[in-house]
């Protein structure tokens, strides 16, 4: 299996992360509108709003730091083997997380489709692709 090919994706995952965790860092609940967002709700409790509002930007730098773990580990795989499957396995369970949602319409969104992809999916297959880098 190709470290290029694997350096490639886990880095352009990385800058993905980056960007859409930007987008909530520097726009908060409502986000930055880098994606298109419509406005989806009104402020009703303006000090529960702000006290959301952080807590939503605090996330959002959490999700920042882990897209700057992915481009990191893209540098050098075998280097940031163990920061890479941490990252690996919180994209996972993130995945997961969504189905404590009990209304699954959200689902059927081919943007919500394409994250849980990438989450179930692509992040297991990323963590198996690096055990067999650090083997060969």
């Amino acid at each position: 299996m190709s470290q290029a090919l694997f350096r490639i994706v886990v880095a352009l995952s990385g800058a993905i992360v980056l960007l859409l965790a930007l987008n909530i860092v520097m726009g908060g609940v409502a986000t930055a509108g880098w994606r298109g967002e419509r406005p989806f709700f009104a402020v009703t409790d303006d000090e529960q709003f702000r006290l959301i509002d952080s807590h939503t930007r605090f996330l959002g730098g959490l999700f920042a730091a882990t897209g700057l773990v992915l481009l990191l580990g893209a540098l050098d795989p075998r280097k940031y083997a163990q920061a890479l499957n941490v990252v690996f396995i919180g994209i996972f369970l993130g995945g997961l997380a969504r189905f404590a949602k009990p209304d699954m319409e959200a689902f059927m969104t081919s943007d919500v489709g394409t994250a849980l992809a990438a989450e179930l999916i692509l992040m297991p297959v990323l963590a198996f692709w690096l055990s067999r880098l650090r083997r060969g």
